[in-house]
């Protein structure tokens, strides 16, 4: 095929609803490898793709049935959820208005080293130490004891707990040479880059997958506490990580990455204890984001469920309220962006991994996340480079 940018335009099989355009965009990502970029129409009755090849008659019908599976999948019998907004401070005034991406990559405050995967320079490391030092208070206002995991976890831990079937778009594999001279040896006289940065190595030198990069960091937690009674009844804690969720041409800036960092404070016991904390933490971090004048809303919303998990799942998140997201404003393109989240996991957790409670019932869990990078990047996109302009509390700070 001829090496070009081509687009293609798809009517959807139903018409696509306001509050379903950017969950379908970001999920017609997954129809074709070879997709550059999606959108959807504002009024949902277009699809355009854009791709980096040419693409005939024959893949074209092709990739139009896969385009329709994702529309009929997440459109078809579909319910508007009801958003319960806890904070709205969208309208706090602003001193700045660019996006920040490109000031930083000048600066060299960034550098790419893969589509989704940056290496940060200092004055976004040290605004990202500010932020957490500020999660980190949260965290000893409860008590919570400090944990380290593993960047690497179980696939068995995963599969008990279904991850592959609600997210397996998202999953990051890690593996290793097969343990055998020879493979090693052939490996090491010929293993090389393409022009795109695939390393051109037969699958057949790898070993089986028995592990993945992690998607989040209270998982660990849950695991180290599955199959036995949970002490005192209830445990508190907090730790950061590095975690990886795969978005294929979603991820762009710093946005959306696929290596990023979250500090989270976990609660565990039994369901008031979850809720009331949650609820106490929200409260805490409103306090935080006032002080600096963050502009930000807080309310319910929805994990990125795969396809066929989606509306099962919403619906079920939607009627028990069991996710808020924090959501910063982003003047530059007139909408927000999810840097953190409160959210109620029920007895999910302590069902499918056997935590107990004193009493021999499931636990329930909760946690407070944050995505260190995306709040790095709204504050930046919210009051710019001029640090005369910044809130006195960080700029004093940093």
């Amino acid at each position: 095929m001829t090496s070009l940018t081509q687009k293609i335009h798809f009517a959807p099989a139903f018409p696509i609803p306001d509050y379903l355009v950017g969950e379908v965009q970001s999920k017609l990502a997954y129809v074709d490898e070879n997709i550059r970029a999606a959108q959807v129409s504002p009024n949902g009755d277009d699809i355009q793709l854009t791709f980096g090849n040419a693409i005939d008659e024959e893949e074209k019908k092709l990739i139009e049935s896969k385009v329709q599976r994702v529309v009929t999948s997440l459109v078809k019998g579909a319910f508007k959820p009801k958003v319960q907004i806890l904070e709205d401070y969208l309208d706090r005034p602003l001193p700045y208005r660019e996006d920040p991406m490109a000031e930083l990559l000048r600066r060299g405050e960034l550098s790419e080293e893969a589509s989704g995967v940056y290496a940060l320079g200092p004055l976004l490391t040290r605004l990202i130490n500010w932020f957490e030092s500020r999660f980190v208070a949260l965290a000893d206002s409860f008590s919570a004891q400090p944990y380290r995991f593993p960047t690497l976890i179980p696939a068995r831990y995963m599969e008990r707990v279904g991850y592959f079937r609600a997210f397996p778009h998202s999953l990051s594999f890690a593996t290793h040479l097969h343990s055998e001279l020879d493979n090693i040896d052939q490996f090491a006289q010929h293993a090389a880059c393409d022009e795109q940065g695939n390393l051109n190595v037969p699958m057949e030198r790898f070993a089986q997958f028995k592990a993945l990069l992690s998607p989040a960091v209270c998982y660990h937690l849950y695991f180290a506490l599955a199959d036995k009674p949970l002490p005192n009844g209830r445990v508190t804690a907090t730790a950061v990580g590095n975690c990886f969720r795969y978005e294929s041409s979603n991820l762009t800036s710093l946005e959306r990455l696929w290596n990023f960092t979250m500090r989270e404070v976990i609660f565990v016991g039994p369901k008031e204890f979850v809720l009331e904390n949650r609820e106490i933490a929200r409260q805490r971090m409103q306090k935080v984001f006032a002080e600096i004048g963050l502009a930000y809303r807080v309310e319910s919303a929805n994990d990125p469920f795969f396809i066929g998990e989606f509306r099962k799942q919403v619906a079920f998140q939607s009627a028990f309220q069991l996710k808020y997201e924090i959501r910063a404003r982003l003047p530059f393109k007139d909408s927000t962006l999810a840097v953190g989240s409160y959210n109620y996991h029920q007895d999910f957790f302590g069902r499918h991994l056997n935590i107990t409670l004193p009493d021999g019932s499931p636990t329930h869990t909760g946690c407070v996340a944050f995505g260190l990078e995306r709040i790095a990047f709204a504050f930046l996109a919210q009051f710019g480079f001029d640090t005369a302009k910044w809130p006195k509390v960080i700029k004093e700070s940093i």
